[in-house]
């Protein structure tokens, strides 16, 4: 966030060039965004729709636990942000995300390797709503690499890139969540990691050591770490369903839930833009016919 008066200035020295004030412009939209954003989240983990302790899902210190919010989508079902949904890159190329690219529902996952609520999301939730969902087209599943808790946390997210450059990001992925580990002991040390990249089938050991090691992979893990701190991330899991906040490893049912209310949202979107294009194509067609009398 911009330090206080930096865009009243901004704005004072560009006043004469338009150019320079195109520029500005751009500038304060993109501000109000990440404003927007991180209020968004802010405020939601502060009216409890997604504050949660660590006992029931999120992994970060000084969380406090009150009753979920009631929306209009039913108890503890969050209301969609419009500025967040575009975050979902859709990019058919991307080896950290599974389901198709068209998928009417995106959930972004903020996650570390290291946090037990990450695992446990990973171990009991993740299977079901790729099994109920992204096999039948309905969701993808986009990672972003948030690590938190230290180095390890670091190197595993690099490896767990460098994995997805040979399409085996999701079989590391659950390698590294299969149980529960001691966090900072060593667990993800170089030659563990490259262990589990083994027993996940990674093909070329040689080239993951090299990936691993890499400028592309420090770059990878912190673009996304830079989006989730953009957003006001603080705690692991995190997601964002079509523009929905969800903070922790809540029961399935949660998911489940506001899944197939970001669902109905999108589809309820793409008749009303079928019905509106219809009138526009049956107003021009009204239009060409009047001219040819």
């Amino acid at each position: 966030m911009p330090k206080p008066g930096t865009t009243r200035t901004s704005t004072t020295r560009t006043s004469t060039t338009r150019t320079s004030t195109t520029r500005t412009s751009t500038s304060r939209s993109r501000t109000r965004t990440k404003v927007i954003a991180s209020v968004v989240l802010v405020a939601a983990a502060a009216t409890a729709v997604f504050a949660f302790t660590l006992d029931s899902g999120s992994d970060s210190p000084g969380a406090k636990s009150e009753d979920p919010a009631v929306t209009e989508e039913g108890p503890g079902v969050p209301e969609a942000v419009p500025e967040l949904v575009g975050l979902a890159r859709r990019d058919k190329g991307d080896a950290l995300a599974t389901g198709p690219a068209d998928a009417p529902v995106v959930m972004i996952e903020y996650s570390d390797f290291q946090c037990p609520y990450c695992g446990r999301f990973a171990r009991e939730t993740e299977k079901e709503l790729i099994r109920k969902y992204v096999d039948k087209g309905v969701l993808r599943i986009e990672w972003r690499n948030f690590p938190i808790f230290g180095d390890e946390s670091e190197q595993a997210a690099k490896a767990s890139w460098a994995a997805g450059q040979q399409k085996k990001f999701w079989e590391f992925h659950d390698v590294a969540y299969e149980k529960q580990r001691k966090r900072n002991s060593g667990e993800f040390s170089k030659d563990n990691l490259v262990a589990m990249a083994k027993k996940a089938g990674v093909p070329d050991l040689d080239r993951f050591r090299d990936d691993l090691a890499s400028d592309k992979a420090d770059a990878a893990v912190d673009k996304d770490r830079k989006e989730g701190y953009g957003l006001g991330v603080s705690s692991t899991p995190a997601f964002l369903i079509n523009g929905r906040p969800v903070l922790g490893a809540q029961p399935t049912d949660m998911f489940t839930r506001t899944i197939e209310a970001a669902e109905r949202a999108a589809a309820e979107k793409d008749h009303k833009k079928k019905t509106d294009d219809e009138k526009t194509d049956k107003k021009t067609d009204d239009n060409k016919a009047g001219d040819g009398r």
